[in-house]
């Protein structure tokens, strides 16, 4: 089943939750060939559309290199049998990857958003934030332009 335009993002919800928000994300390479690894996920509004995107926080070298030089990305969910794919454009914010319309200071905030829209908790926010800002970790938000999943 493939969804395209701006697709209903309940089901990516829906499989997310049955496997603790873990979705496998790739991006490209700059020979093209596909770098994957596992992420914690969630559906949230995009800070400054509102559009609903797909987001996660990422530090990691070799994707977000990728990412900064190719910026799209394809994320897989699953639980059992169930999957469901989102395909499409990111928009990077962090310390290093300044996002028009959101404001440094708020930084913070949006990394807790992600960080709970992928089913996370935080006992001290005050010290996530400390961690967050000493790693400088960027929220990924992908812009949904391609749903596509298994018949349910």
């Amino acid at each position: 089943m493939e969804h395209r335009g701006a697709p209903e993002l309940a089901m990516v919800e829906e499989v997310a939750a049955g496997d603790h928000h873990l979705a496998v994300v790739s991006t490209t390479r700059a020979d093209g060939s596909v770098q994957s690894s596992v992420v914690n996920a969630g559906v949230l509004p995009h800070p400054v559309s509102g559009r609903l995107v797909v987001g996660f926080v990422t530090y990691g070298r070799a994707k977000l290199a990728n990412l900064r030089r190719r910026p799209r990305a394809t994320m897989v969910f699953r639980a059992g049998w169930q999957w469901v794919a989102v395909e499409g454009g990111c928009d990077l914010a962090g310390p290093d990857d300044p996002l028009e319309g959101v404001d440094p200071s708020a930084l913070p905030s949006l990394l807790r958003a992600v960080f709970r829209a992928a089913g996370g908790e935080h006992g001290d926010w005050g010290e996530y934030d400390r961690v967050m800002a000493e790693q400088r970790r960027v929220a990924v938000l992908v812009r949904p332009e391609r749903i596509v999943s298994n018949p349910a």
